[in-house]
C-alpha cells in the first residue's frame, strides 16, 4: 500500500505520472504517423500495426496484469512495468525499420498492462474514506480521461519541433520520475500468492486482443473464457466481480463513453488536418479545450455523474453529426461536452470498481481499462 499521511498524495502523483506516460502512448503516435511512416518506409498495413500492436498487447493483457498484481505484489508490478515501458520506449525511438517499431509498441502495451492494474488497485486500498476516495479518483479520472487529448497535443508538438522519435523518447524522463516516486512512496508488501489460471489467461488475452483489433469473432474465445471462469477454482476474473451491480454499471458506462469519445477524437484528428488544413502541432493544440474540460470536471462534483456524463458524451456525438464542421460552433462545444462527460464517468467508474473489492481489487480495477480499450476499438471502427 501507499505510505500513510500526506505522502499518500505524493504517491498518487507518482502513480499518476506513470499512468499518464502509458495512457498518452495510445494516441501520442497518431499524429506522428505520417512522419514515422515516411522515415521507416512503412506500408499501409505496417502503419496500422504501429497503432494496433500497442492496443493488442495492452488490451489483451490487462486482466492478466490485474491478477498478477494481486498474486505477486503491487510494488513489484509497478517497478517492472515502468522500467519495462521505458526500455520499450527507448527501443521504439531508436527503431530503424518497421518490425522494430512494431515490436517496441507491443512491448509498451505489455508492460503498460502490468503497471495500470497495480496502480489502480493501490489507490483503491490506500484511500478509504469517502472524501479521500472522491478526491483521489477525481485526480485519477482526470489523468485517464485527458490522456487522449494530452497525447495528441504532445504528439503534434514534438513531431513538428523535434521529430517523431521524441514521441517515444519523452517517456524516458517521465519513467525516471515515476520510478523514483514509486520507490519512495509505495511499501513493499507481499502478494496473496497462488497460481494464475493459465487457460483463462490464454482465452482472455486472445479474445480481448481480437476485439481490440476489431475482429468481432473474439467474442467466441471470450464466451469460452466466461464459461471457464465459472468452473475453475482459481478464476482470472471471478464472476462475482461482474455480478456486483454498481461495478457492472461502472464497466458498462466506461465502455459506452469510450466508444463515443475515441470515435469522436479519431474523426476530429483527420477533420482538423485533412479538411481544415491544420499542421500537426496546431491540430494537437486544437484538442486543448477537451483536456481543459476534463480538468474542470475533476473540481466540480455533481449528482448522478455516470448518467450525466453519458448524456453529455451523447450530446457531443449528436452535435458533431448534425453540425456544420466549423471549429467555433461545432468542434469546440463538442470537445467541451465530451471532456466534461468523460471526466465525471472515469472518476466515478474507477472509484466504484475498486470499492470493497478485497483480494480481487487488482483485477476489478483492471476491468475498467479493459472496458475502455474495447470501447475505443468499437468507436474507431464505427468512425472509420
Amino acid at each position: 500500500m501507499l505510505l500513510t499521511d500526506t505522502r499518500r498524495w505524493w504517491g498518487l502523483i507518482a502513480l499518476g505520472l506513470g499512468q499518464l506516460m502509458i495512457a498518452v502512448d495510445a494516441t501520442i503516435v497518431t499524429i506522428a504517423l505520417p512522419s514515422l511512416r515516411h522515415d521507416l518506409h512503412l506500408s499501409d498495413d505496417g502503419t496500422r500495426w504501429v497503432v494496433a500492436a500497442f492496443a493488442l498487447a495492452f488490451g489483451g493483457c490487462l486482466l492478466v496484469g490485474g491478477r498478477l498484481s494481486d498474486l505477486l505484489g503491487r510494488r513489484r508490478c509497478l517497478v517492472v512495468g515502468v522500467v519495462g515501458f521505458a526500455a520499450a520506449s527507448l527501443l521504439g525511438g531508436l527503431a530503424a525499420n518497421g518490425p522494430m517499431i512494431i515490436a517496441a509498441r507491443a512491448l509498451q502495451g505489455l508492460f503498460g498492462a502490468l503497471y495500470t492494474p497495480a496502480a489502480l488497485a493501490l489507490l483503491g486500498t490506500s484511500f478509504t474514506t469517502p472524501d479521500d476516495r472522491a478526491r483521489a479518483f477525481g485526480i485519477w479520472g482526470t489523468i485517464m480521461g485527458s490522456s487522449s487529448g494530452v497525447g495528441l497535443i504532445l504528439g503534434g508538438t514534438l513531431t513538428e519541433a523535434l521529430g517523431w522519435r521524441w514521441s517515444m523518447f519523452i517517456s524516458l524522463p517521465l519513467a525516471a520520475v515515476a520510478l523514483a516516486g514509486v520507490l519512495l512512496t509505495v511499501l513493499p508488501t507481499p502478494g496473496t500468492g497462488g497460481r494464475i489460471d493459465g487457460v483463462g489467461a490464454g482465452l482472455a488475452t486472445a479474445g480481448l486482443a481480437m476485439i481490440v483489433h476489431g475482429w468481432w469473432f473474439g467474442i467466441i474465445p471470450l464466451a469460452v473464457f466466461w464459461w471457464h471462469q465459472h468452473r475453475t477454482p482459481t478464476p482470472l476474473l471471478p464472476p462475482r466481480i461482474l455480478r456486483h451491480r454498481p461495478r457492472a454499471a461502472a464497466y458498462l458506462s466506461v465502455l459506452t463513453l469510450s466508444t463515443a469519445s475515441f470515435g469522436v477524437l479519431y474523426t476530429l484528428t483527420f477533420h482538423l488536418q485533412d479538411t481544415m488544413g491544420l499542421s500537426p502541432a496546431l491540430a494537437g493544440l486544437a484538442f486543448l479545450p477537451h483536456t481543459a474540460a476534463i480538468l474542470l470536471s475533476a473540481r466540480v462534483r455533481i449528482p448522478f455523474p455516470l448518467v450525466t456524463g453519458l448524456v453529455l458524451a451523447a450530446s457531443a456525438v449528436a452535435l458533431l453529426w448534425l453540425g456544420n464542421g466549423d471549429y467555433p460552433t461545432t468542434v469546440l462545444p463538442a470537445m467541451i461536452l465530451m471532456g466534461l462527460g468523460g471526466g465525471w464517468v472515469m472518476a466515478t467508474a474507477n472509484n466504484t470498481a475498486t470499492l470493497d473489492a478485497g483480494p480481487d481489487t487488482g483485477v476489478a480495477g483492471a476491468t475498467v481499462p479493459v472496458s475502455m480499450q474495447i470501447g475505443a476499438s468499437a468507436g474507431v471502427t464505427l468512425a472509420s
